[in-house]
């Protein structure tokens, strides 16, 4: 089963983790922008990619259909920015269990992902530079003994490394506390972003927490730092999920309200179906909502996004059709055991 359907012990806030290191290989311009170029390094890595191994696959972005690309940005399997601005020279390599994706000619020649679900730092990294290694030994890299791996952005120098994790906070958006905590959290050196990352907004009470500092210090001391941080704010949504469990009758009617409507709704959008996801999954993390799983509520996450929606039911539908359609395949996956 893929990452994004599965849970672990910290799953109930911490939906997900992930890994990124950006590399450079060390005889090609950066910010590739030129299509010959672009081609001669495409051509390497594929050359190399068995090499490389984990059930790695070639895709072209411009190979595939919208759906399918919008479908992996769904996932948070590359950003948005990525299909806009490279749709023409940039690639992927995947493995089938879509825990590793290395986006090729994105902001830097290569961008190495590892996901797990929940918070599973450690195991990221260890599977990240596992695979770095070897493409390391297959390409070689850019790389200053002074700086490190050198970077298209200079906020990536050093390490290279960007961690972050899917953080699930309805508890304290419900109590009025979310500010106060991202903002004492931000002061400990760590991004706070929206659902696809930069320069995008929190939906359904999700946030992304990632790693401001990348040169100075060791990949280790980065995991660590963030593993920190993520356990504080962990704790501090448990907290006030028991602030809002005292009022078990207010509580249960709002994850009931938003169960009922799900469950029995004609048509629903994307936005509103985010909204009561998150007061579904807070109540069956809670234990309140005990006629959901916790793997059909993660289906439920999953396959009401459209492009993801659209790739479940095998057709393509306009918005509209896609809101009638969006409730039944809801419907659908209440009712399966």
């Amino acid at each position: 089963m893929n990452w994004y359907l599965q849970s672990s012990e910290n799953s109930d806030v911490a939906k997900s983790t992930r890994v990124r290191l950006a590399r450079n290989l060390n005889d090609f311009k950066f910010n590739l922008g030129n299509k010959e170029d672009m081609k001669v390094l495409t051509n390497r890595i594929k050359e190399n990619l068995y090499a490389i191994g984990y059930g790695l696959k070639f895709f072209r972005l411009k190979d595939m259909d919208d759906i399918t690309k919008m479908s992996l940005v769904e996932k948070n399997l590359i950003n948005p920015e990525f299909v806009l601005h490279k749709n023409e020279l940039g690639n992927i390599l995947i493995n089938d269990e879509e825990n590793i994706c290395i986006m090729i000619g994105n902001e830097d020649h290569i961008e190495l992902q590892v996901f797990n679900c929940g918070l599973d730092l450690e195991n990221a990294l260890n599977l990240a530079i596992e695979v770095d290694k070897k493409i390391e030994e297959a390409f070689g890299y850019a790389v200053n003994k002074k700086y490190g791996y050198l970077t298209s952005c200079p906020n990536n120098v050093g390490t290279g490394l960007r961690a972050s994790v899917m953080v699930h906070l309805p508890a304290l958006s419900k109590t009025k506390n979310t500010k106060k905590v991202l903002d004492a959290i931000n002061s400990f050196g760590v991004n706070i972003r929206g659902v696809y990352g930069e320069n995008t907004e929190s939906t359904g009470d999700m946030y992304q927490i990632s790693n401001k500092q990348t040169l100075g210090i060791t990949e280790q001391e980065i995991i660590q730092n963030l593993y920190v941080i993520v356990e504080k704010v962990i704790k501090q949504e448990r907290e006030a999920r028991k602030i809002l469990a005292k009022d078990d009758i207010a509580l249960e009617d709002l994850i009931y309200r938003s169960y009922g409507i799900l469950s029995n709704c004609r048509k629903i959008s994307s936005e509103e179906t985010r909204e009561l996801l998150s007061n579904i999954k807070l109540g069956t993390d809670l234990g309140i909502l005990k006629e959901l799983t916790d793997l059909q509520v993660q289906k439920l996450y999953l396959y009401t996004k459209p492009a993801n929606l659209q790739k479940y039911v095998g057709e393509q539908y306009e918005a509209i059709e896609r809101d009638i359609k969006r409730a039944e395949v809801i419907k659908e996956i209440i009712k399966a055991p």
